[in-house]
């Protein structure tokens, strides 16, 4: 099976406000950088968007590493959050308030199926080189799209 790290961000000016996503693809030494910008949106989105759009590109079933920043994203996987959500119907906390972002959590399970997936937590602006430049991509987008 092939294998695919994605290096994945998200960035948000005022939260809600104009957000960019960022994902660094790496498969056999070859890089790719994708990103994208919502005009209005929450940082969470945005970070969503990076995956989301990170597992749009790759072709066919891989061995998948990511590696974010996002505790949100990296707990939802490796702390049991989306088997919770999932058991209450996609409610969450002991008042069963709906889980923020659905739509994008329902995109991300449906592309996620066919791959084996490891979910890594990487600290932001620590100068981990791939996961700095996701963040820069992202950051791009605000500057590059947004009308002030």
């Amino acid at each position: 099976m092939k294998k695919v790290d994605l290096y994945t961000d998200g960035a948000c000016s005022g939260n809600p406000g104009p957000g960019g996503w960022a994902c660094v693809m790496v498969y056999d030494g070859t890089e790719k950088e994708i990103s994208g910008f919502s005009p209005d949106t929450t940082n969470n989105r945005m970070e969503l968007m990076g995956v989301i759009k990170g597992f749009e590109a790759i072709r066919e079933s891989c061995q998948v590493n990511i590696f974010s920043d996002s505790s949100y994203i990296i707990n939802a996987f490796n702390e049991g959050w989306i088997d919770n959500w999932l058991a209450n119907h996609w409610k969450r906390g002991p008042r069963k308030e709906p889980v923020l972002n659905r739509d994008l959590w329902k995109k991300l399970l449906s592309l996620i199926e066919k791959h084996q997936v490891t979910w890594n937590k990487v600290k932001g602006h620590s100068g981990h080189k791939l996961n700095e430049r996701a963040d820069k991509l992202a950051v791009l987008q605000i500057k590059e799209n947004h009308k002030k």
